[in-house]
């Protein structure tokens, strides 16, 4: 078998070096087509959605959130618990949010008896701007106005979501404000409380938690909904560089925060619906991927069986001086593997050196999502196998067939 296998490699690597440029060109080519196919399908429909997984994370739950319990309005003993997270040398910063619901209604001073209110239902949001800004970056979602700033009294920043203008969808249960731009005056009701405030900006986020929130400064909305003890409903905790979040998650439950508060790392907070759907896609691109491969293999196949019919003759020859079926054989894997693997490491070349922090860098603009190219490399590397066997395969196939004939026949030329 040793002595079968050197022979086939030579043989291999004579027939590659004789073969033509275009036609080595061509079925590399294909293999590179099918690697990306395999590799990208699948990548941007699990992108899709993972790149709405990341903003959530990066612009709401940050690295680990903990909220309210389900029977709970509100975390109890909260300064207990933020002490506690003060103490923790890998949390790197945290926000700690006040949320209630609430109507905000615009037009108001000049809507008629008979006029249809102009209101929208918010999640209203109490936050220590810098702090939030710190953990969200939230800031940087402004489109117009400006941000909140800890000093700002009866301002409040609106999302996008909450407006007609950039968000121009109304249902039975869901409505938004219309003709409010940067200065003006909505009235915002929280409970039995009224309060008259000014839109300082406008946050347009494609996180529904972010952008159908209306947020002001925490000091004045502690005021508003009445809660001066200090107990907050959410904390969001960014960590520090390479600490695990089920680490911090662990010291909060291990110290008692779990009786007070739900603790979730971001993967926990996720909805069920979004991790199913996320396997769907996958599970919908591998099979997409998989007619490229057939297509490939088919072609392999094609290829070799024509290489070995008009070569038939010489490998009648081959066989006649003492060489094995099994060397020949060997050979046409040996090409098989070639056409493959240069075809797969210029396709992970493409992947990994262009596609992936091309498009990190500029992202596809979905409707709810700005979608990434998601491609983790044990599983890319998984596919490299698969695609290589696939290969050997429709490579082995047709060598085989033709070798099979015998071999005065295949001198001769005869059927």
């Amino acid at each position: 078998m040793p002595l079968n296998i050197r022979i086939g490699f030579f043989l291999a690597t004579r027939a590659l070096r004789r073969a033509s440029l275009w036609t080595t060109t061509l079925i590399i080519g294909v293999m590179v087509l099918t690697f990306l196919n395999l590799v990208v399908v699948s990548g941007i429909l699990v992108g899709l959605l993972q790149g709405a997984v990341d903003a959530v994370r990066t612009q709401y739950t940050s690295d680990v959130i903990i909220s309210t319990l389900n029977d709970k309005k509100y975390i109890e003993n909260s300064p207990n618990l933020l002490a506690l997270i003060d103490t923790l040398p890998q949390v790197a910063a945290y926000t700690a949010r006040y949320r209630e619901a609430g109507v905000l209604e615009a037009n108001y001073k000049t809507r008629k008896e008979t006029d249809k209110p102009n209101t929208a239902n918010a999640v209203l949001v109490g936050i220590n701007p810098a702090a939030e800004h710190s953990v969200t970056g939230i800031a940087g979602s402004i489109v117009e106005g400006e941000f909140l700033s800890p000093g700002d009294y009866d301002k409040v920043v609106v999302g996008g979501y909450l407006l007609k203008q950039y968000f121009p969808v109304e249902t039975p249960g869901f409505t938004t404000l219309d003709n409010v731009r940067i200065g003006s005056k909505i009235r915002l009701t929280v409970g039995q409380v009224v309060r008259e405030v000014t839109v300082k900006g406008i946050l347009k986020s494609k996180v529904d938690e972010v952008s159908m929130r209306a947020y002001m400064v925490d000091s004045q909305f502690r005021s508003l909904i009445g809660r001066n003890d200090g107990n907050v409903d959410e904390v969001a905790l960014k960590l520090a560089k390479g600490v695990a979040p089920e680490a911090v998650r662990d010291a909060l439950l291990a110290r008692g925060a779990g009786e007070r508060a739900k603790v979730q790392t971001f993967e926990e907070a996720q909805p069920k619906f979004l991790k199913d759907i996320i396997s769907t896609f996958n599970m919908l691109g591998t099979a997409f991927s998989s007619i490229g491969l057939v297509v490939a293999s088919i072609t392999i196949f094609i290829v070799v069986f024509i290489n070995a019919i008009t070569r038939r003759k010489f490998i009648g020859i081959l066989k006649g001086i003492g060489i094995t079926g099994r060397a020949i054989e060997i050979s046409y894997v040996f090409q098989s593997v070639f056409y493959a693997a240069v075809g797969s490491a210029v396709g992970l070349a493409l992947v990994y050196g262009f596609l992936v922090p091309f498009v990190a860098a500029h992202p596809i603009d979905f409707p709810f999502s700005d979608g990434i190219l998601v491609a983790p490399l044990d599983a890319t590397f998984m596919r490299v196998a698969l695609l290589v066997f696939a290969t050997v395969v429709a490579g082995y196939i047709p060598a085989r067939m033709i070798i099979r004939k015998n071999t005065l026949d295949s001198i001769l030329g005869r059927n």
